[in-house]
């Protein structure tokens, strides 16, 4: 990691992640990359046994099949998102490489849908988010951590040395009285949108925070997949999508069209990821509202080249698949 990343739950300075690399009969090989968080109980360790596991269900399929082999692995592993993502991202990289196009093409999207992404700033002591943002001036968008019992004074220092737009992501760390009142102090400081006040399974209070705060209230940590939508419709505001809590592209893209069916606004984010799967979530940046895809920018040894940033906007790369290769290893993320 750039800097030590603590939120309200954990804090970490190194991020273990594991790549899968699929190759077909034709010698044409897709990557694909796991980023597992011990909060949804996998590791490493667990993505490892699962892709070993998977071999009776991807020996001799179909590329193309993407479909029933996604949903193959998600019944057979239903707990393991992040390794069946990682199969998942390198089928489509595999399937678009074979037919020549980008995957953004694959999915019937278009690549003018270029969106500024959140720059993430980590929970540190006062000076030092200082001068994390200071660091990122050319972001027009931050996301604070926040979680902690300080972290109304931090905004308010944070806020006299920027005029980019805040979102807070509190990662379940308030209690519901908390939000509330934190919420509305927030909303004097220009903070646009929070995520995930407070532990999942609070439906009702999370009812409770919508109804007396004006600023949107995102799910995350509470909304793994399109099953779990239905529940927090007309709850909140909108949820945050990440390929490595639902499993994938086509859980992703499920997601997003039953969240447009609730009136839900759509946010794709991130774990602490390489260019590898941060390319293959910003190739559907075009159907959602929010762009939360930095996971890359807070490593100093990114493997890949992929989705590239102008000026906090990410920039598709043109190649076959998900258009990502192999950084030479002279090169610093």
């Amino acid at each position: 990691m750039r800097h030590t990343f603590k939120i309200a739950r954990e804090t970490r300075s190194i991020q273990d992640n594991i790549v899968v690399e699929l190759k077909d009969e034709d010698g044409i090989s897709g990557l694909g990359e796991a980023a597992p968080t011990s909060f949804f109980g996998e590791s490493i360790l667990s993505v490892a046994a699962v892709c070993n596991e998977s071999t009776d269900v991807l020996k001799n399929a179909d590329p193309f099949q993407t479909e029933d082999i996604t949903r193959s692995l998600a019944n057979k592993f239903p707990g393991n998102s992040a390794a069946r993502a990682a199969i998942d991202i390198a089928l489509h990289d595999i399937v678009g490489k074979k037919l020549k196009i980008p995957l953004y093409k694959l999915l019937g999207l278009n690549r003018t849908g270029e969106k500024a992404t959140s720059f993430t700033i980590g929970i540190d002591t006062l000076e030092k988010m200082c001068e994390k943002v200071d660091e990122v001036k050319d972001f027009s968008i931050l996301k604070i951590k926040v979680g902690i019992k300080n972290d109304i004074e931090i905004l308010k220092e944070l806020r006299k040395i920027t005029k980019a737009i805040f979102r807070v992501d509190a990662n379940t760390g308030w209690t519901v009285d908390e939000a509330i009142k934190k919420l509305n102090i927030m909303e004097e400081l220009g903070v646009e949108l929070v995520e995930q006040p407070f532990p999942i399974g609070n439906i009702l209070s999370l009812r409770g925070i919508r109804d007396r705060v004006k600023i949107p209230v995102f799910a995350d940590e509470d909304v793994k997949n399109a099953g779990d939508i239905p529940a927090i419709s007309g709850v909140v505001d909108g949820i945050n999508i990440k390929l490595m809590k639902c499993g994938g592209i086509r859980e992703a893209l499920r997601m997003i069209h039953t969240a447009r069916a609730h009136n839900l606004k759509v946010m794709i984010g991130c774990n602490i990821e390489s260019s590898l799967s941060i390319t293959a979530a910003a190739h559907l940046i075009s159907l959602v509202d929010y762009v939360d895809l930095d996971g890359h920018l807070l490593v100093t040894n990114d493997p890949y080249l992929g989705v590239t940033v102008d000026k906090g906007k990410l920039l598709l790369p043109e190649g076959n698949g998900l258009g990502v290769v192999k950084r030479n290893v002279w090169e610093t993320a």
